[in-house]
C-alpha cells in the first residue's frame, strides 16, 4: 500500500483520548480548529474513559489520588463509594459529547514517521493521517513494567501485575507478596490484608511517608525533579515518586498493625515464594507486581527520537529534536491537572509553529 496516496491530510493528530488527550482537543477547539477538517484525536481503547476504565472495582472515586477535572467542565457530586471506573469513564463520555471532540475509537496507532512536505505520517489500523504536528498523549497503561529476578520462571504460584489486579476478594485465603512502594502497592496491601492468610511487602527503598498537606509549593518543587530528568533526555520517573506516600488514616492504620512493614527487595523467586540471600525466605502463591509503567511510546520510534539515555528529550510539552512533536502527559505533566496545562500549552505552541509555517510558504 502507499501510504503517501491514500493519506488523509490534517494540521494535528491527537494520539490518546485520557485526560491529556481530551485536554489538547479541547484546547484546539478553543483555538479555532474544527475536528474531522483540521485535527483528529485516535484512541485505541473500546469508549471512553482512558486507562481509568481498565481501574479494578474495590478504587472508589474517594480513593483517587489527586483527580483534576478537565478544562471547561468540573467533575461535581461524584459519589466517593462508586467505582473510580465508572465515574470517570462517565465523566470523560459527557465532556467528549459537550464539546464535540468526535474521538475515532477503537483505532491503534502502529507508527509515526516522516512523511512528504515536512509530513508526520500516523499509520494506523484505520488509515492513515499525513499532520503538521503531533500531540502524543498515549500515556503509560499499555506498558506495565515487570521486574525480571532470578528464578522467576520457576514460580508455581500467579504472578500478575497491577494492571491485571482483579479486586482483593480474589486472594482470599492466599499468600501474597506486593513488590513496590507507590500507592498503587499500599492500596493493594491494605485492601488484600483483609482476605489472604499473609501478606509481605517488599520495595527496592525505605517508603517515605508524608505528613502534612501536599501544598502548591511543594507540588512545583516535585513537577522541577521531574521535568530535569525529561530535559535531560531521561526516562521520566512519575510525579508521585519523588512527593512520598500520604499518610492518611488507612495507613495509619496499616503501619500500626503491622500490614505495611516493608522489607527489603528479595533476591530470588523459588518455586514456593521468594528468598533474600542472608537465608530468609517467604512462601507465597501469588506475587503482585505493584512495580509501575512506562512511557506507550514505541509507535514513535521511527523517528528515532530516543536520546542515549533512554528518555525523549523535552522541554515544556515540545521534542526537543522534532518541534513538531509533543509529548503531553509525558514526565512532569503526567498528573491529571499537569495534562490540563500541557494541553494548553502544547496547543500555543502548535499554532505559533503553524503559524510560522504559513509565513514561510
Amino acid at each position: 500500500m502507499n501510504d503517501i496516496e491514500v493519506a488523509e491530510e490534517v494540521d494535528v493528530v491527537v494520539i490518546g483520548a485520557g485526560q491529556a488527550g481530551l485536554s489538547s482537543a479541547y484546547h484546539l477547539r478553543r483555538n479555532g480548529f474544527e475536528p474531522d477538517r483540521d485535527f483528529v484525536v485516535l484512541d485505541h481503547s473500546p469508549g471512553p474513559g482512558g486507562a481509568w476504565q481498565f481501574r479494578w472495582p474495590s478504587l472508589t472515586y474517594g480513593k483517587v489520588n489527586g483527580m483534576h477535572s478537565l478544562p471547561g467542565m468540573e467533575l461535581t457530586d461524584a459519589d466517593p463509594w462508586r467505582p473510580s471506573s465508572e465515574v470517570i469513564t462517565e465523566y470523560f463520555d459527557r465532556y467528549e459529547r459537550t464539546f464535540d471532540l468526535r474521538v475515532r475509537r477503537p483505532v491503534d496507532v502502529r507508527a509515526v514517521r516522516e512523511g512528504p512536505s515536512g509530513r508526520l505520517l500516523v499509520e494506523t489500523s484505520a488509515g492513515t493521517w499525513a499532520t503538521r504536528a503531533l500531540i502524543n498523549a498515549t500515556g503509560t497503561w499499555d506498558r506495565p513494567f515487570w521486574p525480571r529476578y532470578p528464578g522467576q520462571e520457576t514460580f508455581r504460584g500467579r504472578q500478575l501485575h497491577t494492571a491485571q489486579y482483579p479486586g482483593p476478594e480474589e486472594f482470599a485465603g492466599q499468600r501474597v507478596v506486593v513488590v513496590g512502594g507507590g500507592i498503587s502497592g499500599v492500596q493493594h496491601l491494605l485492601e488484600i490484608a483483609r482476605y489472604a492468610a499473609a501478606t509481605t511487602w517488599v520495595t527496592r527503598r525505605p517508603p517515605v511517608f508524608r505528613e502534612g498537606p501536599f501544598d502548591e509549593g511543594a507540588g512545583r518543587a516535585a513537577v522541577a525533579l521531574v521535568e530535569e530528568r525529561v530535559r535531560q533526555g531521561l526516562p521520566p520517573k512519575s510525579v508521585v515518586s519523588v512527593t512520598g506516600l500520604p499518610l492518611n488514616d488507612a495507613v495509619r492504620q496499616g503501619l500500626a498493625d503491622g500490614v505495611l512493614d516493608r522489607r527489603p527487595m528479595f533476591d530470588r523467586i523459588t518455586p514456593d515464594g521468594v528468598e533474600w540471600n542472608d537465608g530468609r525466605h517467604v512462601n507465597a502463591d501469588v506475587i503482585l507486581w505493584a512495580t509501575g509503567f512506562r512511557a506507550a511510546i514505541d509507535h514513535l520510534a521511527p523517528l528515532r527520537l530516543r536520546e542515549p539515555g533512554g528518555g525523549i528529550r523535552v522541554e515544556g510539552t515540545r521534542a526537543v529534536a522534532d518541534p513538531r512533536l509533543h509529548l503531553v502527559g509525558y514526565g512532569p505533566s503526567a498528573s491529571t491537572i499537569g495534562a490540563n496545562r500541557a494541553g494548553r500549552a502544547a496547543v500555543r505552541d502548535i499554532r505559533r509553529l503553524l503559524a510560522e509555517e504559513s509565513v514561510a510558504a
